[in-house]
């Protein structure tokens, strides 16, 4: 299995297109998301291309090929438009014999950890910074970074998971 890992797109069409533009590209079977996906939230400028009802039409293009965890900006009212699960507080994959604990990152993250088995890993966006680190008791903490608003001077970035391992790539 092949999934494209992207997070953080705050309602820009523009860098959506982009987006499922290089999912078709990387041939990735599954697209998950790590929330925040129409609302720009109250911290952050409006991204370029702010046009979240297009996110909508976008993101629901590939319903079939999408599952996603809630971020802090999503509402209920978000999944009353998009046809696909983004309630979720977390998921849980399995990659190589390891237990992957995908979020959104404002609720778990390295500073409050799920419960995790040493030798798992937690992935989530929030910080809109890629990060691939080793923490705790032997865990890896990844994060896509964001694909419309990056942060600490990163590129617009999301990741591709298969057998082979993570890479991040930088959305252009």
């Amino acid at each position: 299995m092949k999934y494209m890992i992207a997070s953080d797109i705050h309602g820009s069409a523009l860098f959506t297109r982009q987006m499922l533009e290089r999912f078709r590209a990387e041939g990735a079977d599954r697209l998950l998301l790590l929330g925040d996906l129409l609302y720009h939230g109250p911290r952050n400028d409006l991204p370029e291309g702010y046009a979240p009802k297009e996110v909508i039409r976008l993101l629901n293009s590939v319903k079939d090929r999408i599952f996603c965890v809630r971020g802090n900006c999503e509402a209920e009212v978000d999944q009353m438009v998009l046809e696909f699960p983004v309630l979720a507080e977390y998921a849980l994959l399995e990659w190589n014999g390891h237990l992957i604990f995908a979020t959104h990152g404002h609720h778990y993250n390295t500073q409050h950890p799920p419960l995790l088995q040493p030798g798992d890993i937690l992935l989530h966006g929030h910080t809109h910074i890629p990060a691939d680190e080793t923490w705790g008791n032997g865990n890896r903490y990844w994060n896509p970074g964001s694909i419309s608003l990056p942060k600490g001077g990163s590129a617009r970035s999301y990741m591709v998971l298969d057998d082979k391992g993570p890479q991040w790539r930088e959305l252009k």
